[in-house]
């Protein structure tokens, strides 16, 4: 019974670091593409570029970050979930949860939760 907790662990410490190479890789091509993107705009069409790029970059960490969290959750709380631990995963939680609503308004001008209330008026 030992042995098959220990190769649970292992797996999930395995799917939790593959789910963050995932969140970094997600982060890095997203850059790239954004880059991309205003490389062919500048040559295209006119504008702020800055503020496009700046939202495409966003776009990308904010999604890597909720990859980052997923793997944190999963390590923490399957492979070693000791109060410690699990303070520590409450604090990374809370850091990046601040970036996410932080970007969130960069990005579109207002908070996550308030995008519901500007459609149903508009309908």
């Amino acid at each position: 019974m030992n042995g098959a907790m220990e190769y649970f662990r292992h797996i999930m410490e395995v799917v939790g670091t593959s789910v963050d190479g995932v969140g970094v890789f997600i982060v890095a091509v997203g850059m790239l593409v954004a880059t991309v993107r205003l490389a062919t705009r500048r040559s295209h069409e006119t504008g702020n570029y800055y503020s496009l790029y700046r939202q495409d970059v966003g776009r990308a960490i904010l999604l890597g970050l909720e990859f980052l969290i997923a793997g944190d959750i999963i390590r923490t709380v399957v492979v070693a979930p000791t109060l410690q631990n699990v303070v520590v995963l409450g604090m990374i939680v809370l850091i990046r949860t601040f970036l996410s609503l932080s970007l969130q308004l960069e990005i579109e001008g207002k908070l996550p939760w308030r995008r519901e209330a500007v459609r149903g008026k508009q309908n």
